[in-house]
This record gives C-alpha cells, sequence and structure tokens, in this order.
C-alpha cells in the first residue's frame, strides 16, 4: 500500500536532521540544475516574489537569495522538521525576513499576493494520481502571476521502455555509492514502486500544460532526474 501524506511528511520529519548530510555527494547533480535554471530566471524582476513549494531545508532559497538580494521568498514545507531547518538556513544566511515560512501543504496557503516565479524540486512525483498531480501543478499556477515562471523536476522515465532497467540499475547504484547506507536505498528501491509516480517525460509535460500553463520545456537530466521550465 502506498504512505498517505501523513506517513511521507512523519518519514521526512524523521530524516530531516540527517537529510543534507546523506544527500551531499549528490550535490553536483543540484548545482547543475541550478546553474542552468539561473538563465531562465535571468530575466525576472528585480524585486521578484519566489514561491518554494516543497521546499525541504530551503537549497534553493538560499541559491536564490545570495544572487538576488532583492528577491523575497514564500516558503511551503508540510515537514515540520525540514521547515525549521529551512527557516535556520535562512537566518544564518542573513536573509529571513526576506522570507514567509508556510508549515504545511499547498492548497492552504492564502492568496495574499501572486508570484513572478515558483519552483517545486521532486515534490510531484509524490501524487501517484493523474488528477491530483495536475490539481497540484493548478494550485501553484493559481499563485503565479501572468507569464510567471514555474521550474520543476522530478523522477521521469518511461517504465516500459526496454532500457529503463539499466537506467534504474546505474541511478540506484549511483545512490548507494552517495549514501553509504544499504537500507536508504532499498527503501528507495521500495518506493518507486509503491510511493513514486515515475511516469514519461512526456506525460509529465501534459499533465503541467493541463494545469494552467502555456509551455512546459524539458531543460535538464541527471540520470532518471528531469526538470521542466513552464510558463503561465
Amino acid at each position: 500500500m502506498p504512505m498517505t501524506p501523513e506517513e511521507l511528511t512523519d518519514l521526512f520529519d524523521q530524516q530531516a536532521a540527517n537529510y543534507d548530510a546523506q544527500w551531499a555527494k549528490t550535490e553536483a547533480i543540484r548545482n547543475c540544475l541550478f546553474l542552468l535554471l539561473d538563465s531562465h530566471f535571468a530575466e525576472l524582476p528585480e524585486n521578484s516574489r519566489v514561491l518554494c513549494v516543497g521546499a525541504g531545508t530551503g537549497a534553493e532559497m538560499e541559491h536564490f537569495a545570495k544572487a538576488q538580494p532583492d528577491w523575497s521568498f514564500t516558503v511551503v514545507e508540510p515537514s515540520g522538521e525540514m521547515l525549521e531547518l529551512c527557516r535556520e538556513r535562512a537566518e544564518a544566511g542573513g536573509f529571513a525576513d526576506r522570507c514567509v515560512f508556510h508549515h504545511g501543504y499547498l492548497e492552504t496557503l492564502e492568496m495574499a499576493e501572486q508570484h513572478d516565479a515558483a519552483t517545486s524540486f521532486l515534490v510531484s512525483q509524490f501524487f501517484l494520481d493523474r488528477d491530483d498531480r495536475r490539481a497540484f501543478f493548478a494550485e501553484i499556477a493559481s499563485r503565479l502571476k501572468p507569464n510567471g515562471l514555474l521550474a520543476s523536476s522530478d523522477l521521469s522515465c518511461d517504465q516500459a521502455a526496454a532500457d529503463y532497467d539499466v537506467l534504474l540499475e546505474s541511478w540506484m547504484r549511483m545512490l548507494a555509492m552517495s549514501t553509504n547506507d544499504e537500507a536508504v536505498v532499498a527503501r528507495i528501491r521500495k518506493a518507486y514502486v509503491n510511493d513514486v509516480a515515475v511516469r514519461p517525460i512526456d506525460e509529465v509535460t501534459s499533465i503541467i500544460k493541463s494545469a494552467g500553463f502555456e509551455n512546459a520545456t524539458p531543460f535538464f537530466q541527471a540520470g532518471l532526474i528531469h526538470a521542466w521550465i513552464s510558463t503561465r
């Protein structure tokens, strides 16, 4: 049986304290994503407000805050432990006064103001039902200004393709080398079957576009992770 949203949140609460250290060896993937994303976000207004959905410990928020001193952020995270680490990161970096922290799911965020851009990294994959996934992206779209940008990433692959097993095993070996924890890798492998919707690129693209975005363009791939830039 798939995990319930509450069980998934509890899992991230349990992982929060060691999360960044556990995945430190995969930072190269994240940094490459950010490098390419900077070019897409380059023309955003100097005083942009960015919505960070499922922000975790706040890596993307910190990246943008350091590069853009006039940007502000709305941070949404259902894991209280993760959100606390995110808040601590912002305080240590000296940009907490530019952040609004919301503990909960996106649909519980009041529509105070719309945003110039949004990020959602490795979040929508946890919606197993296509309609629920579309509704999630629609929630983001409703909080963006016209022509606002969404940068999103998820695990994506055609599991029916002949080469999927090759890609999956390579990805699993990379995770094993990164974590040095066989139990973690075993749990991830199980999650890919029960708790994560690993869908083909074209299907994810279609879901995003159907949720109120004019386009959804894949711009990054590292192993099973793909990223899209989409325009409201």
